[in-house]
Order: structure tokens, then sequence, then C-alpha cells
């Protein structure tokens, strides 16, 4: 369907990608995955012709037609919504502008009808008819009200637009769909819908997200860009980091013979297989693992951060309590009548349809806000370690790295101690001299949760923890937030951080509260009930 050959890039010395070749099939889902800067996003641009790269070809089987998911979006702002779907097809929409134009005509000939004649055999053909129907219905599957089809895009907030254009990659059926982070601003259900879309989708599908609970759900197949090269793996992400992890052991572990571990890595594979067949995976998915080589899993080179969260203090029993909170912004209210009660060991995931009432919430308790009405109280052992959303004023300064962590080590002041910290998370030789002012959204978050680290709270307050990270980072940060004993507070739009870290979850809202036991898709499973 869509092929590589000997695909090379470089920028001067660093070298993205050394005569790639790689083929994607027809109704196969590839996660493109590999960590910050390995050129995810720039092999997409390689197969849509935005970047040509040093050499090689991009080679796409006759007659099929590509639809990208645009990063502009500002592009179509002077186009009604439903058009801009619409504008997905090309060779469609083309078509229906000729038809107009000719239509439009005063003096319409004989030429102009045998040529209408003919584009609206062709129109046909391509099922146009149903064009403005099926633009709609996506549009509305995407949660664009009927009332919005016929603005102008220019009237839609920001996350209308991302809707909007992932509406129009999805418009008319693409023999080969590429998407680079296509649940960017949906919400959990919009985020469902397109899961669902995305697996009747029987053409190729090429994927960038940092999703993994996306990932592990449309996925048949696992692109991994890793030294400069690609390599295609049978599975989703989860089998992937599961599969090469085990591999990883099974490599350092000398004494076992090569029978003992093809039976151990078979009886995995056997494992996953059933485990699949629980979830939305179609069988025809689940049974690409049943037939997969043993020979196919390797050991990831990828490195993974140390994320370790521990307590200098263990927390009394008095942790947090909140009575009859309440906060409007701008005669806007984001939540009202709060009351909870916080529990020692619990991780409480909030949720609300406006992101900015949790992320007020969480300022109001370290202090940077005040509540219009209400009150709360720490209990008094309670040290907090706050992750905010917007980082931007903790690095201000042009300090190095090292100076930067050293200033919020209250004990410890020596180079060696916290270059230990910055280590976990990546920094080491000369990147922890790099000053703190350049660093990219990645970076940043990285420093934040070395000085978290450093700190060794026994409450943690996380505001989208996962923003800006890589996969390696998620799934480090995820991993030991499961096993961290003391108290998480936490709102993350990543589904598979949040239930598996949350056992309680709080939705808030200006009507009200919601304070549910349980896990996330427990939540969920309880609220589609109603």
């Amino acid at each position: 369907m869509i092929s590589t050959e000997n695909i090379s890039l470089a920028y001067g010395k660093r070298v993205l990608f050394d005569e790639v070749n790689i083929k994607f099939t027809q109704g196969n889902c590839y996660g493109v995955i590999g960590a910050n800067g390995a050129g995810k996003s720039t092999f997409l641009k390689i197969l849509t012709g935005e970047i040509n790269p040093n050499s090689g070809s991009v080679h796409i089987e006759p007659g099929k037609r590509m639809s990208v998911l645009k990063q502009d979006h500002h592009e179509f702002d002077e186009f009604a919504v439903l058009d801009t779907v619409m504008m997905g097809h090309k060779k469609l929409w083309d078509i229906m502008k000729e038809k107009e134009a000719i239509y439009a005509k005063e003096d319409f000939s004989e030429e102009d009808g045998h040529k209408a004649s003919e584009l609206e055999m062709v129109f046909a053909e391509m099922d146009g008819w149903n064009a403005e129907s099926d633009a709609a219905a996506l549009l509305s599957g995407l949660d664009i009200v009927e009332s919005d089809h016929y603005k102008l895009m220019k009237e839609l907030n920001g996350h209308q637009k991302v809707r909007v254009l992932l509406a129009q990659a999805l418009f008319g059926n693409p023999d080969i769909l590429i998407l680079d982070e296509p649940t960017n601003d949906l919400d959990i259900h919009t985020v469902g819908w397109l899961e669902d879309y995305l697996l009747n989708f029987k053409n190729t599908v090429i994927v960038v997200s940092h999703d993994r609970h996306f990932l592990d759900t449309v996925c048949t197949h696992v692109a991994d860009i890793d030294f400069g090269a690609i390599k295609i793996f049978t599975g989703n992400y989860t089998f992937w980091y599961e599969s090469s992890q085990l591999a990883l052991t099974q490599r350092a572990s000398s004494n076992k013979k090569a029978e003992e571990k093809k039976k151990e890595l078979q009886e995995f594979i056997a494992r996953f297989s059933a485990n699949a067949s629980k979830s939305k995976q179609a069988t025809s998915r689940r049974k690409l693992l049943e037939k997969i080589n043993i020979d196919d899993i390797k050991p990831s080179s990828r490195k993974y951060p140390a994320i370790i969260f521990t307590q200098k203090r263990e927390a009394g029993d008095q942790i947090l309590e909140i009575k009859n909170l309440s906060k409007s912004v701008q005669g806007k209210t984001l939540f009202k009548g709060l009351d909870l009660f916080v529990n020692k060991g619990d991780k409480i995931s909030f949720i609300s349809k406006d992101s900015l009432a949790i992320t007020m919430l969480f300022k109001i308790l370290m202090g940077e806000e005040k509540a219009d009405s209400g009150e709360f109280k720490f209990g008094q052992t309670i040290t907090t370690g706050y992750l905010p959303n917007d980082n931007a004023k903790y690095f201000e300064s042009n300090d190095n790295l090292i100076d930067w962590l050293r200033q919020y080590s209250e004990d410890e002041k020596d180079e060696v101690y916290i270059r230990g910290f910055l280590g976990k998370m990546l920094f080491s030789g000369q990147e922890t001299l790099k000053q703190c002012n350049v660093l990219s959204g990645g970076e940043k978050v990285r420093c934040m949760l070395s000085r978290m680290m450093l700190a060794g709270a026994n409450l943690l307050i996380l505001d989208e923890p996962t923003n800006h990270l890589d996969l390696e980072s998620i799934t480090a940060f995820n991993n030991n937030l499961q096993n961290y004993p003391g108290t998480v507070l936490f709102t993350s739009h990543d589904h598979t951080f949040t239930q598996t870290v949350a056992n309680r979850i709080v939705e808030i809202s200006a009507d009200g509260f919601v304070d549910k036991l349980g896990t996330f898709d427990e939540y969920l499973e309880s609220k589609e009930g109603n």
C-alpha cells in the first residue's frame, strides 16, 4: 500500500534515518513510537511529502488516496466547517466546485451540458450525493453540534478546530490515513468514538500518539524508531513494551537455556493473546499475536528514567479535609460546594469537563489562588510535592540544571548528590550544564520531577503530569505511582495512567461534585449505566 526505499535524513551530523526500508499494508494500523527527538513526526512528514529526505523515496500503490491530519489550525479559517471536512477528499471537492461553476454560467452551452453530465457520473460513482450527510455524521461523532456545521472555521475555538480537522482526515474513506497525535484535545468519550471508528476501518492507518490506551486499542503493529532505523513488530504498544522488557531480562540471564527462554516467550504470547480477546480488538487482530515468530521479539535499547518517589516522613492519619470549597473566574463558576475527606493512601483522579476547574483547585490547595468560599486543612505531618500544568515561572533564570535543582535541596547541596537526581531523569554529563531557560517542554517536566523526588513528599499533587513526556517517561512515571506508598491527587487525560493509578474518582463541575471509590473504568461504566 505504502512503502519507503532507502530513506535517509540527517541534520548536520545528527542522523535521524539511515536507509529505512519499510512497508505498510492494507488492513493494519501502525503505531509509530520512539523517544522524544527520534523523528516520529518527521517520518510522517516524509511519508506525506511535506519533507523531502536526503535520499531515498516513498512509494504509494497507484490509485490509492492518502489523507493526513492537518496541523495548521488556521489554514481553513475562511471556509465553512462542513466544507472544510469535505475538502479532505480533494478530487471529490474539486468536482463539486467545477459542477457548481458550470451550472452557475449564464451562457450554459451544449458543451457545458456534456461536461456537467460527465462530472455527474464521476460524482455519483464517488458517492458524492452522500458527501454532506457523511461529513455531518463525522462531525457529530466528534462532538461538533449541528448548529456549528455552517459556521466559518475562524468562529470555532482551538479544541473544536482540532475535531473538524480530524473529521476532514477521516472523510471519504481514504486508503491511507496518517494521524499525528489525533487524541490531543479530545475528551475520553470522543477518544472512544475514534477508537471504534479505527477498529472498523479497513484500510491502512499510520499514527503517532502518546496515549497508550489508544495505541493498545487500535494498533495491530508497532513501528519502532531507534538508532536511525525503523523496525515493525506485531502487536500493540503494551505487547511491544512487555515483550521487549522480557527479552531484555532474558538477555541479562546467562544461566537460562535457549529452550527455557523460548518456552517463556511462548507462554507470554499465549497469555497476552488470551487477554486481548477481552479487549475491543477484533478477532483478526488478536490472531496476529498468535502467529508471531518468537525471533521477532527483541530487547529495546530505549532508556527509561528512574522516577522513584519516596517519603522522607510517613504521613499520619490526617491528610486533607476540604469543606464547602467554591471558585468562580470572571463570573463563570468552576466548582462549588466541594466537600472531601482525603484518606491516607488515596490516589484520587479529579476529572472535569473544564480542565481549568481542576487546575484552579490545585492552585488553591498549593496557596497560589484563593477560594471564593469554603476552607481546607492539611494534616500536621503532610509535606506536598506539586507538578503544575504550567511550569514557566520555575525556569526564568539562566541557571544551569545543577544550580537550578540545588536551590530546592534543603539539606544536601553537594554536586554529586544533586547530579544523582538529574541522572535519574536521564540528564548526564554536559546536559546538566544546560541553562534552564532554554529547555524543551519535556525537559522542563523531567526537571520538575527531579525536584519532586528530591523533596520526598508524602502527598503528591499532579496537574496533567504526562504532558510533554515521551512514552518511556510516561511508562516509568506510571509504574512508580502505582507503588508509591503516599497519597496522590491528580488529573490526567491519559486513560491508562488514570486507570492504573487511581483508586478513587472525583468529578467536579459548576453543579457540584461526584465522589466514587474504584477505578476509572468502573466509574465510566457506572456513568454509562445511568
